[in-house]
């Protein structure tokens, strides 16, 4: 198995030494924009065949993800377990959507009645709060699936199955990202400049 750290590296994705705003507001010098990665088309195949590896002996029938970034490694992790059991594996989406109680994630577009009844397999990019990952866990039992775990590229806020919902998170790299506030960032008392291009650095220009 490839490191997963090192493929995030090799695109770009993985940022280091760095002064970033989270967009919890919080400061620190690492970041994992996986936007860097979707481009490059064999370094997300190669990740996504590693969740389809980790979890191809647990009949998963169904791949969901949350928009934007599950979305392409729903594709691909379904793609890599359809070609492991020799059957489809279908992948689907859950929107966000505003509820009077706050946010929540649904399927739509008759993606509900192709979860109803089925093995599912939650996908994530990057899992720091777990907030999306467990709102899709919650809209797959919400269509009567069967959530049968959650897997992450990275785990960068120390989440655990039990918070997400789920029988089992299974994540390719752990990156505890050591924050601050902005009253506190160490970064900021030395002069570092924010970087602008990443995170909410933009909105504090």
């Amino acid at each position: 198995m490839n490191d997963v750290l090192v493929t995030l590296a090799q695109v770009g994705a993985l940022i280091t030494g760095d002064h970033i705003v989270y967009t919890s507001g919080r400061h620190g010098s690492s970041y994992v924009n996986k936007d860097a990665l979707y481009p490059h088309t064999e370094a997300t195949r190669s990740v996504c065949a590693q969740i389809a590896a980790h979890y191809a002996d647990q009949q998963i029938e169904v791949v969901a993800g949350p928009t934007v970034g599950g979305v392409i490694i729903a594709q691909w992790t379904a793609h890599h377990l359809g070609q492991a059991a020799g059957r489809e594996v279908l992948a689907v989406y859950a929107e966000e959507q505003q509820t009077e109680t706050g946010k929540a994630r649904t399927f739509r577009r008759g993606y509900d009645a192709l979860v109803q009844g089925r093995r599912v397999l939650v996908v994530e990019d990057i899992l720091t709060t777990g907030g999306s990952a467990r709102m899709v866990v919650q809209a797959v039992e919400a269509a009567g699936g069967i959530v049968v775990g959650v897997a992450a590229l990275c785990n960068r806020g120390g989440v655990t199955a039990d918070l997400l919902g789920a029988p089992q998170l299974y994540s390719l790299a752990t990156v505890p990202l050591e924050s601050w506030s902005a009253e506190e960032c160490p970064l900021c008392a030395a002069g570092v400049p924010i970087n602008p291009r990443l995170g909410k650095g933009h909105t504090l220009r």
